[in-house]
Protein backbone atom coordinates (compact mmCIF):
# COMPACT_ATOMS: atom_id res chain seq x y z
CA UNK A 1 0.00 0.00 0.00
CA UNK A 2 1.24 3.10 -1.08
CA UNK A 3 1.86 6.03 1.82
CA UNK A 4 -0.92 8.43 2.03
CA UNK A 5 -3.59 5.71 0.36
CA UNK A 6 -4.91 5.29 3.96
CA UNK A 7 -7.42 6.40 5.87
CA UNK A 8 -9.34 9.54 4.73
CA UNK A 9 -9.40 13.25 5.77
CA UNK A 10 -11.47 14.40 8.01
CA UNK A 11 -12.90 17.88 7.90
CA UNK A 12 -14.51 20.21 11.15
CA UNK A 13 -15.49 23.43 9.84
CA UNK A 14 -16.13 26.59 12.50
CA UNK A 15 -17.33 29.93 10.70
CA UNK A 16 -17.31 33.12 13.05
CA UNK A 17 -18.36 35.93 11.09
CA UNK A 18 -15.95 36.27 8.12
CA UNK A 19 -13.70 34.03 9.26
CA UNK A 20 -13.53 29.92 8.77
CA UNK A 21 -11.47 27.54 11.22
CA UNK A 22 -11.11 24.40 8.99
CA UNK A 23 -9.40 21.65 10.91
CA UNK A 24 -8.04 18.63 8.71
CA UNK A 25 -7.43 15.00 10.37
CA UNK A 26 -5.75 12.22 8.28
CA UNK A 27 -4.12 12.66 5.02
CA UNK A 28 -4.56 15.21 2.45
CA UNK A 29 -3.63 13.19 -0.57
CA UNK A 30 -4.83 12.64 -3.99
CA UNK A 31 -8.04 11.25 -3.10
CA UNK A 32 -8.83 13.95 -0.47
CA UNK A 33 -8.06 16.57 -2.49
CA UNK A 34 -11.24 16.91 -4.10
CA UNK A 35 -13.13 16.83 -0.86
CA UNK A 36 -11.26 19.65 0.50
CA UNK A 37 -10.92 21.66 -2.41
CA UNK A 38 -14.98 21.99 -2.04
CA UNK A 39 -15.59 22.79 1.41
CA UNK A 40 -12.49 25.70 0.98
CA UNK A 41 -14.49 26.94 -2.74
CA UNK A 42 -17.35 27.00 -0.23
CA UNK A 43 -16.19 29.19 2.24
CA UNK A 44 -14.60 31.57 0.02
CA UNK A 45 -17.53 31.82 -2.39
CA UNK A 46 -20.01 32.74 0.60
CA UNK A 47 -17.71 35.21 1.47
CA UNK A 48 -15.08 33.93 4.36
CA UNK A 49 -12.43 36.43 4.12
CA UNK A 50 -10.00 34.59 6.48
CA UNK A 51 -9.46 30.68 6.19
CA UNK A 52 -7.31 28.84 9.22
CA UNK A 53 -6.41 25.70 7.92
CA UNK A 54 -5.13 23.36 10.90
CA UNK A 55 -2.98 20.79 9.77
CA UNK A 56 -1.99 19.47 12.95
CA UNK A 57 -3.45 16.65 12.69
CA UNK A 58 -2.42 15.84 9.35
CA UNK A 59 -0.04 12.87 8.90
CA UNK A 60 0.62 13.33 5.23
CA UNK A 61 0.88 15.93 2.63
CA UNK A 62 1.07 15.20 -1.37
CA UNK A 63 1.73 17.59 -3.79
CA UNK A 64 -2.23 17.16 -4.67
CA UNK A 65 -2.65 18.55 -1.04
CA UNK A 66 -0.80 21.31 -1.87
CA UNK A 67 -2.23 22.51 -4.63
CA UNK A 68 -5.43 22.82 -2.92
CA UNK A 69 -3.98 24.74 -0.60
CA UNK A 70 -2.05 27.44 -3.15
CA UNK A 71 -5.40 27.21 -5.48
CA UNK A 72 -7.28 28.59 -2.50
CA UNK A 73 -4.73 30.68 -1.37
CA UNK A 74 -4.71 32.29 -4.79
CA UNK A 75 -8.80 32.17 -4.86
CA UNK A 76 -8.90 34.29 -1.42
CA UNK A 77 -6.31 36.75 -2.19
CA UNK A 78 -8.31 37.95 -5.58
CA UNK A 79 -10.97 38.68 -3.18
CA UNK A 80 -8.65 40.91 -0.45
CA UNK A 81 -8.89 37.49 1.50
CA UNK A 82 -6.10 35.55 3.91
CA UNK A 83 -5.21 31.60 4.45
CA UNK A 84 -3.10 31.18 7.51
CA UNK A 85 -2.22 27.65 7.81
CA UNK A 86 -1.42 26.10 11.49
CA UNK A 87 1.12 23.18 11.69
CA UNK A 88 3.01 21.19 13.89
CA UNK A 89 6.92 22.87 14.85
CA UNK A 90 8.50 19.91 13.78
CA UNK A 91 7.10 16.71 11.44
CA UNK A 92 6.54 15.82 7.86
CA UNK A 93 4.09 18.26 7.15
CA UNK A 94 5.71 21.07 8.08
CA UNK A 95 8.84 20.09 5.94
CA UNK A 96 7.07 19.44 2.96
CA UNK A 97 5.11 23.38 3.33
CA UNK A 98 8.59 24.98 3.85
CA UNK A 99 10.18 22.77 0.82
CA UNK A 100 7.46 23.77 -1.57
CA UNK A 101 7.95 27.43 -0.90
CA UNK A 102 4.16 27.80 0.92
CA UNK A 103 5.61 29.63 4.03
CA UNK A 104 6.18 32.72 1.12
CA UNK A 105 2.85 33.04 0.41
CA UNK A 106 0.91 31.82 3.40
CA UNK A 107 1.89 31.90 7.17
CA UNK A 108 2.97 28.82 9.41
CA UNK A 109 2.29 29.06 12.57
CA UNK A 110 1.86 26.85 15.50
CA UNK A 111 -1.09 27.91 17.23
CA UNK A 112 -4.89 30.05 16.99
CA UNK A 113 -2.93 32.77 19.31
CA UNK A 114 -0.34 33.37 16.41
CA UNK A 115 -3.47 34.24 13.85
CA UNK A 116 -3.68 38.01 13.60
CA UNK A 117 -6.71 39.76 14.72
CA UNK A 118 -9.05 41.31 12.01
Amino acid sequence: MLEGAGKPVQIAIRRLGRTANVRLAGEFDLKAAPQVREQLDGLIDSGSQRIVIDLRQVRFLDSSGLGVLLGRYRRISERGGSIYLLTAAEGSVRTVLEMSGVRQVMPLLASESEVPRA
